[in-house]
């Protein structure tokens, strides 16, 4: 990447935290990505795709207008003539979804949530601007939220949205992302903590009582932002940016994977998932260990 932007890689790393990305091929598209994870997913949780009851799709970068990405994730997984939900939101997408099936899955049982982003085709879009260019990946992930027991309890989640800033973080149509830098760090460093600490303070818990947070991989500067304004060590805050770049939407539960199998939760722990996306949105979800 230095050699293509013309920058030398220390400067990526010290200004991102990222050292690798990984960019799909050109048979690779966003439902693709979608499927692979949503079939790992459901084989971990010993789920049939036919008794999946909803299914939500979180992506920035779909190839098209609609039909969305949702709906050959569900037709590719075989999955019933079941609701399709495409959300297109980037970065805050998956935890919005998240907060969505909360509800839903009182109604259908099981709701699938994906997010999947192929971010490369618009990083690189002529003409790159090294201070964008630099940051995306892409990736997929996807989480049940089911009725029945699993490794987390979904507690409470707050979200929130200022469409005040949304010139500052946009994807025209067959244009280049917009980014105004400066701004994005600016109100995720101030809102993302307000969030967290508004979501644990109505249920009476202080950051210093959450074993982990987990939040979407933007930039590793700015998760450190953030653990410093809560008042909590940085090793609190699961990161794997330096792996994959920013995969908008999707890097929330990549991360929330890896986080799960690496560190994992103990039984009445609490984590917090939070995101800061295009919009402006974002929020905060808080989780306890079953």
């Amino acid at each position: 990447m230095s050699a293509v932007l013309g920058c030398e890689p220390e400067w990526i790393r010290s200004v991102s935290g990222i050292e690798e990305r990984r960019f799909g091929g050109e048979e690779d598209t966003v439902a693709s990505m979608g499927a692979n994870a949503a079939r790992n997913c459901l084989s971990a949780a010993g789920v049939e795709p036919g008794d999946v009851g909803y299914l939500i799709c979180s992506s920035g970068s779909a190839e098209r207008r609609f039909p969305g990405p949702g709906f050959e994730i569900s037709h590719a997984l075989g999955c019933a003539e079941i609701p399709v939900l495409d959300l297109p939101l980037a970065s805050a997408g998956a935890l919005v979804a998240l907060d969505l099936a909360r509800d839903l899955v009182r109604r259908y049982q099981r709701v699938l949530v994906v997010a999947s982003e192929k971010m490369s085709t618009i990083a690189m879009m002529e003409p790159v601007e090294r201070g964008v260019s630099m940051l995306f990946g892409d990736g997929a992930g996807a989480c049940l939220v089911s009725e029945e027991p699993g490794p987390l309890e979904m507690v409470d989640s707050l979200i929130a949205a200022d469409g005040k800033f949304a010139n500052d973080l946009q994807l025209p149509f067959g244009a280049p992302l917009g980014m105004n830098g400066r701004t994005v760090i600016l109100q995720a460093s101030r809102k993302v903590p307000r969030s967290i600490e508004d979501l644990l303070s109505r249920n009476h818990l202080k950051p210093s009582d959450v074993a982990s947070f987990v939040m979407h991989q933007a930039n590793l500067n700015l998760i450190a932002k953030v653990a410093s304004a809560l008042g909590v060590d940085s090793e609190r805050f699961f990161a794997n940016i330096a792996r994959y770049g920013n995969t908008s939407s999707a890097s929330l539960l990549i991360a929330a994977s890896e986080w799960l199998q690496t560190s994992g939760i103990r039984k009445n722990e609490h984590a917090v998932f939070t995101v800061f996306g295009a919009g402006f949105q974002w929020g905060a979800m808080l989780l306890r260990g079953t």
